[in-house]
């Protein structure tokens, strides 16, 4: 682990004094492609005798989303936990009370969300320092994060944070690069572009390509991408995840300066602790999950507003929606009849591809 610790740090120092220019594209994008594989090594060790070392908390995953809290130690993960969820998560004034990762579970708007408090990162948390890996390891499970930041140095532990996940794979509040990346039998690299590139070039390309021992593949950019973007693309283990930079102990700073800190995207300002805008968090939460809520109704009777069927804004199709109430449901399926947002008129007869939208109210019909 040393060895490749060692390898990773050199590279690290290399990039930090090569000048960033055209002329230096070439190398950085090789020195970037050779980090990826060793981080890539880190967290997956090739040795059966790592124990393991890229495995996260073992937490069951329940309930209809996953929000894990990160942040450094003492910046009040724990107390925000226990006022969101009425789950006891130690609170103490010395740093890392939370040694393992305490679950706990928050109903709203029919959703069941499981909200995790990790352990406090620190930096390093990427290359194993603390119980780091482990943390980010979990983290990688959630739907959304939440970076706790302390409201008296936010800005210096966001950037630090945001370094750790991003050595980790996790990319925050961004969209998969759009490039298509296809590997092929021969006929070399085929690099071609719908808009003018000024971050890579054929020679870089060919040069990632390389380190991959990719020598032949169709490439196709549809926007200016990065030497890091094609890097994220041949990986193919990056998680693209929503997050909540949430600003706590408010009430430590004066209105001034929260005022600079509202500039922040991306963020949501509370007090844990005199538990100040804890209604506008869970409403942020549930806006960056995307959930979509499903009414379900039996023959006969009105529909049950009372426990929706939750999914995923990405996956809301009927059979979706069928697949989440029982498996065998699909084999006896008819039609579905809908009403709300997503019909055209009420009810409308849909089949099983037909779009959801929140808030619809659906009946099976299913086969005599």
């Amino acid at each position: 682990m040393a060895t490749v610790m060692q390898k990773i740090k050199d590279i690290e120092d290399e990039m930090a004094r090569t000048q960033k220019n055209k002329a230096t594209a070439h190398h950085l994008g090789l020195l970037k492609a050779k980090l990826a594989k060793l981080r890539r090594e880190l967290l997956t060790p090739s040795s059966k005798g790592g124990g393991g070392a890229g495995e996260g908390f073992d937490v069951t995953k329940s309930g209809d989303a996953r929000v894990g809290l990160v942040g450094f130690p003492s910046v009040g993960k724990s107390t925000l936990l226990n006022k969101l969820t009425g789950t006891f998560s130690e609170v103490a004034s010395y740093e890392f009370t939370t040694l393992t990762c305490i679950p706990g579970v928050i109903m709203y708007r029919g959703a069941k969300i499981q909200l995790l408090d990790l352990p406090g990162i620190i930096e390093g948390a990427k290359d194993g320092k603390g119980r780091g890996r482990q943390v980010i390891s979990t983290a990688r499970t959630c739907n959304c994060i939440l970076i706790v930041l302390d409201a008296i140095k936010p800005i210096t532990h966001k950037r630090l944070i945001e370094k750790e996940l991003e050595g980790f794979g996790i990319r925050l509040n961004k969209e998969p690069p759009n490039l298509t990346f296809r590997k092929k039998d021969k006929g070399g690299i085929n690099f071609t572009s719908t808009v003018a590139n000024t971050h890579l070039d054929l020679d870089t390309v060919k040069a990632i390509c390389s380190e991959y021992r990719i020598h032949n593949a169709d490439i196709t950019l549809r926007y200016d991408a990065t030497a890091d973007d094609l890097i994220d693309v041949i990986e193919g283990s990056r998680i693209y995840m929503p997050c909540i930079y949430v600003i706590n102990k408010i009430d430590q700073i004066t209105l001034e300066e929260l005022e600079i800190l509202d500039k922040l995207p991306h963020y949501c300002p509370i007090s844990a602790h005199l538990e100040w805008n804890l209604d506008g968090l869970l409403e942020k939460i549930w806006e960056y999950l995307n959930l979509t809520r499903i009414y379900t109704k039996p023959k006969g009777m009105n529909p049950d507003y009372e426990d929706p069927v939750i999914l995923s804004s990405r996956k809301r199709t009927v059979e979706d929606f069928c697949e989440r109430i029982h498996k065998d449901m699909l084999k006896q399926f008819k039609y579905a009849l809908v009403w709300g947002s997503s019909a055209k008129h009420k009810p409308q007869r849909v089949g099983k591809d037909h779009e959801l939208e929140d808030e619809d109210v659906v009946q099976i019909i299913k086969k005599v």
